[in-house]
């Protein structure tokens, strides 16, 4: 269809401003399809289910907002260090672009499967620079020796996790900057190395 990448994007952009304004009340696919002026059927042409059209829209973002060039000064790093630093930067930098979206699929998550399997989704992907990053520190021996990469991945996209964010910025009320400096502190002094984190 010539006009299907035009029509899929329609269906993203109403999804996506459906999901913010009320934190997903309104996102079943007939409120969506209503949205972007289309057919319930025209909706499901595109997106089989819900589940894969929430999905869609957190990699329409993702697109959008150009996530591969965020990341990579992280994937160009020369060191472990480096690239440590570069992630969280690059993370902490998109958290609050993708927060209104995030904030509605995680309060939508526990009673809502489609809702789950996106933010799921969106945090494996999260999860995988967490674990690149480890393995880059690691490769160089500066990783904390009483700790193995699994173990340190996961602290990592614990700290890093949006809800954490959230309580710092949204909650406290520590301007973005803060926020990197302190997770940048963090990151070093308990998973690097004590010569690394000097």
């Amino acid at each position: 269809m010539a006009d299907a990448p035009d029509t899929r994007t329609k269906i993203l952009d109403a999804c996506h401003t459906l999901l913010i304004s009320d934190d997903g009340g309104s996102t079943r696919m007939s409120d969506i399809a209503k949205a972007a002026g289309l057919s319930r059927q025209a909706v499901y042409l595109h997106f089989k289910t819900r589940a894969e059209l929430l999905i869609a829209l957190t990699r329409h973002i993702d697109e959008v907002e150009d996530v591969a060039a965020r990341l990579a000064p992280s994937r160009a790093a020369k060191s472990g260090l480096e690239r440590l630093d570069a992630y969280i930067e690059a993370w902490g930098g998109y958290i609050p672009v993708i927060y209104p979206v995030g904030r509605a699929l995680m309060a939508m998550a526990p009673g809502d499967e489609a809702a789950d399997l996106a933010w799921t989704d969106r945090m494996t992907a999260m999860r995988q620079g967490c674990d690149a990053a480890i393995n880059a520190l690691a490769a160089d021996g500066d990783l904390r020796p009483e700790l193995n990469a699994q173990t340190a991945a996961e602290l990592l996209w614990a700290l890093l996790s949006v809800r954490n964010w959230e309580a710092l910025t949204q909650s406290c009320g520590w301007p973005q900057a803060k926020y990197l400096h302190h997770m940048k502190a963090l990151t070093r002094s308990y998973l690097c190395s004590q010569e690394a984190a000097s």
